[in-house]
C-alpha cells in the first residue's frame, strides 16, 4: 500500500550528510523531499515547481547564504514557511531570520524528535491557515448579497444598500417582520466586505435573561456571580474584527441599553465583575422585527441608543408585498431540499402555483420554505401538486378574489375590479415565472396591454 505524502518539503544545506540525513528521516515521516546543496539552485527549483509545504534552509553557505534565499524565496513564494538551521546560533542572527520572514530558528546540534515537533507544528499552521482562507471564501460566496433570491424592487434596493455599506464601519438597522431573512442580510453585509475578516457572531437577545445576556456580550470576571469559575472572553471581543449581529435587540431592557451604548460609543467593554476596561475592534449589526421609532415613543427603547444604531437603516420587505420572488423562491428551495432529502421534485404543478403565489405568508419567507420542505417530504414523484399544499393555502387561494356580499351602502366598483385585475396579473405573472410575454398570452390580452397595466398599478420595473 502507497503511503499518503503528508507535504512537500524543500531541504536546503551545503553539507551532503546534513541533507541526506533529513531527506532519509522526512521520507519516512511521510514528505516528499527535494533536496538542494545551493541557495541558487534552491531557488531555481521554486521556479519551476513553484512554492512548497516548508522549506529547510542552513544559514551559513558559501555564495547565496541562507538568508539571501529566504530574501528571494519570500518575494516569488511568500506564504511558504521556512526553517532555518546554522550550527552558529546567535541573538543577532535569529532576530534577522524572524525580521526577514523565517517561520521558525534551529541551532545545531538538534535533536531529531525536536525539528521533527517544529516540522509537523509549521506545516499543520499552513495546513489550518490555507483552510480558513478557503473557508472565508466559501461563506462570502454563500453569504454574498447576490446569492440572496429575489429581482423584486423592495429586494433590489436591499442589495444596492448592502453593495454600497458593506464596507463601511457604520452600524446598522435592519428590520422586517419574523421570517423575512434579516440574519441572512446580516450576514451578506459581513462575507460582502473586503475590509471585516474576523467572525460573524450573532446573538439572539430575546433567548437570553439580562443577567446572562450582559455576561455573554461584555465577559465576565473569575468570582463575579456564582459558577464564575475563571476569566471569560465576552462575545464583543470574540467577534473582534468582524462582525456581531443583536438580534432581537427591543427585547432588551433600558437598563442594558445604557451598558450597550457605552460599549459601541467608547469601543470597549468592562467585563462582569471587572473594573478595567477592555477595547474591541468590532461593527455592529441589530436586527427587530418591530418599528425601533414606536418603541422609542412608547419608552421602551433608549432614544440615545436609537440615534446611535440607526446610522444605516435596511428594511426587508414581506413576502406579500414580494410576490415576483415567489417562483424564483420556490425553484431555489425545492433545488436545496431535494438535495437534502434525497429527492428529486423538478416542478410545481400550474395549479398549485397559482394558491402559493395568492397566498399572504404571515411567516414569510421562512413560512415558504417550511411549505415546501413539507410537500418534498410527501411528494410521491417529481411534481409539486396541490394536493401536497396545506388546507389554509388552498382555503386563502379560493376565497382571495373579492366578493361582495352587501351593496346596501354602495360600492367603488372601479377599486372593486383594480384590485381584481392587480391580482389576476399578479398571478399569472407568478405562474409563468415572471415572463411578461406569456403572463399577458396566459391574461388573452396583448403584451402592449400588459405593459400598461403593470405601468398603471406601480408594477413596471425601472
Amino acid at each position: 500500500m502507497t503511503r499518503k505524502r503528508k507535504g512537500r518539503i524543500l531541504v536546503l544545506d551545503d553539507e551532503r550528510s546534513m541533507r541526506e540525513m533529513l531527506e532519509i528521516f522526512l521520507q519516512r515521516e511521510g514528505y516528499s523531499v527535494h533536496c538542494s546543496g545551493s541557495a541558487t539552485d534552491a531557488l531555481q527549483t521554486l521556479g519551476e515547481e513553484g512554492s512548497f509545504d516548508l522549506a529547510i534552509s542552513d544559514i551559513n553557505m558559501p555564495g547565496l547564504t541562507g538568508f539571501d534565499f529566504l530574501r528571494e524565496a519570500k518575494k516569488t513564494s511568500p506564504d511558504m514557511p521556512v526553517l532555518m538551521i546554522t550550527a552558529y546560533g546567535s541573538a543577532d542572527s535569529a532576530v534577522e531570520a524572524m525580521k526577514l520572514g523565517a517561520e521558525d530558528y534551529i541551532t545545531k546540534p538538534f535533536r531529531i524528535e525536536e525539528i521533527k515537533a517544529r516540522i509537523n507544528a509549521t506545516i499543520e499552521r499552513r495546513r489550518l491557515s490555507e483552510e480558513n482562507v478557503e473557508l472565508h471564501k466559501l461563506l462570502q460566496e454563500r453569504y454574498s448579497f447576490e446569492s440572496i433570491v429575489g429581482k423584486s424592487d423592495g429586494m433590489r434596493k436591499v442589495f444596492e444598500i448592502v453593495d454600497r455599506v458593506s464596507d463601511m464601519e457604520s452600524t446598522v438597522v435592519i428590520s422586517g417582520e419574523s421570517g423575512t431573512g434579516k440574519e441572512l442580510i446580516a450576514r451578506a453585509l459581513h462575507y460582502h466586505g473586503g475590509s471585516r475578516t474576523g467572525p460573524f457572531v450573532t446573538v439572539n437577545c430575546g433567548a437570553l435573561v439580562e443577567t446572562l445576556l450582559e455576561s455573554e456580550l461584555f465577559g465576565h470576571r473569575r468570582g463575579a456571580f456564582t459558577g464564575a469559575d475563571s476569566n471569560r472572553q465576552g462575545l464583543f471581543e470574540t467577534a473582534g474584527g468582524g462582525t456581531l449581529f443583536l438580534d432581537e435587540i427591543t427585547e432588551t431592557s433600558t437598563a442594558f441599553q445604557v451598558k450597550l451604548l457605552r460599549a459601541i460609543q467608547e469601543r470597549e467593554v468592562v467585563p462582569v465583575g471587572g473594573t478595567q476596561p477592555v477595547k474591541v475592534d468590532v461593527r455592529i449589526v441589530v436586527a427587530t422585527n418591530r418599528d425601533l421609532a414606536e418603541e422609542v415613543r412608547a419608552g421602551r427603547f433608549r432614544e440615545d441608543l436609537f440615534y446611535r444604531l440607526n446610522v444605516i437603516h435596511i428594511k426587508v420587505p414581506p413576502l406579500r408585498d414580494r410576490r415576483e420572488d415567489i417562483p424564483l423562491l420556490i425553484d431555489h428551495f425545492l433545488a436545496i431540499l431535494g438535495e437534502r432529502q434525497g429527492k428529486q421534485v423538478l416542478s410545481v404543478s400550474p395549479e398549485a402555483m397559482r394558491y402559493l403565489a395568492a397566498y399572504s405568508y404571515p411567516g414569510n419567507v421562512r413560512e415558504l420554505e417550511n411549505i415546501l420542505e413539507r410537500g418534498v417530504a410527501l411528494a410521491m414523484g417529481d411534481t409539486f401538486g396541490v394536493d401536497l399544499l396545506p388546507s389554509e393555502i388552498t382555503q386563502a387561494g379560493e376565497d382571495a378574489a373579492p366578493v361582495v356580499d352587501d351593496m346596501s351602502g354602495g360600492i367603488e366598483l372601479d377599486d372593486l375590479l383594480e384590485r381584481y385585475e392587480r391580482q389576476l396579473i399578479e398571478r399569472a405573472l407568478a405562474q409563468v415565472g415572471g415572463n411578461r410575454t406569456k403572463a399577458a398570452e396566459v391574461l388573452g390580452v396583448s403584451f402592449r396591454s400588459l405593459r400598461y397595466r403593470l405601468k398603471k398599478y406601480g408594477m413596471a420595473e425601472d
